[in-house]
C-alpha cells in the first residue's frame, strides 16, 4: 500500500514536470514565430517601398518625355498608395532636376548650365524618389526609401 501511493505521487510530479516543459517549449515557439512575422512584415514593406520608388522613377521619365517644357516645367510628382496615416500605405514624392542646354530644357531650371554649351546635348534628368511608410511596430515612426536615378532622354 505504501508503494502504491508513492507511485501515484511520482506520476503526478512527472506529469507536472512534463506539462511545465511543454508550456515552456510552446512559449518559445510562439515568441519565435511572432518575431518571424514582424521581420517578414518589415522586409515586405521595405521591398514594396523600393518597388514603388522604381515605379515612380520610370513614371517620371515617361511624364517628362510627354510633357511640353516650353510653357512650364515638371519638377515634382507626388502620390499616395493606400492610407499611410493609419500605417497601411505609402507616400511617394518624386523630385526632378534637369541637366541640359537651354533649348532642350525649355523653361526648366538647369543644373550645371555653364558646362553644357551645345544645342545637341541631350536632356539629362536627375530623379530623386522618396517613399515613406510607417513602421509596423511603432506607428508614430516613419521609415523611408530613397532612389536616385540619372537618366538621359
Amino acid at each position: 500500500m505504501y508503494y502504491t501511493s508513492m507511485r501515484k505521487a511520482f506520476s503526478m510530479i512527472t506529469a507536472i514536470f512534463v506539462i511545465l516543459m511543454m508550456s515552456t517549449v510552446s512559449m518559445l515557439v510562439m515568441s519565435t514565430s511572432g518575431k518571424i512575422v514582424k521581420t517578414t512584415t518589415a522586409q515586405y514593406q521595405h521591398a514594396q517601398a523600393s518597388l514603388y520608388a522604381k515605379s515612380y522613377t520610370e513614371y517620371a521619365v515617361m511624364a517628362v518625355t510627354a510633357h511640353d517644357r516650353t510653357p512650364n516645367c515638371l519638377e515634382d510628382i507626388t502620390g499616395t498608395i493606400g492610407n499611410p496615416a493609419i500605417g497601411n500605405g505609402y507616400q511617394v514624392n518624386t523630385h526632378i532636376q534637369y541637366i541640359a542646354s537651354g533649348v532642350t530644357a525649355g523653361t526648366c531650371p538647369v543644373l550645371n548650365a555653364a558646362i553644357i554649351n551645345t544645342v545637341t546635348t541631350p536632356l539629362t534628368l536627375i530623379i530623386d524618389a522618396y517613399v515613406r511608410y510607417k513602421d509596423p511596430d511603432n506607428n508614430a515612426q516613419w521609415l523611408s526609401v530613397h532612389r536616385r536615378t540619372v537618366q538621359k532622354i
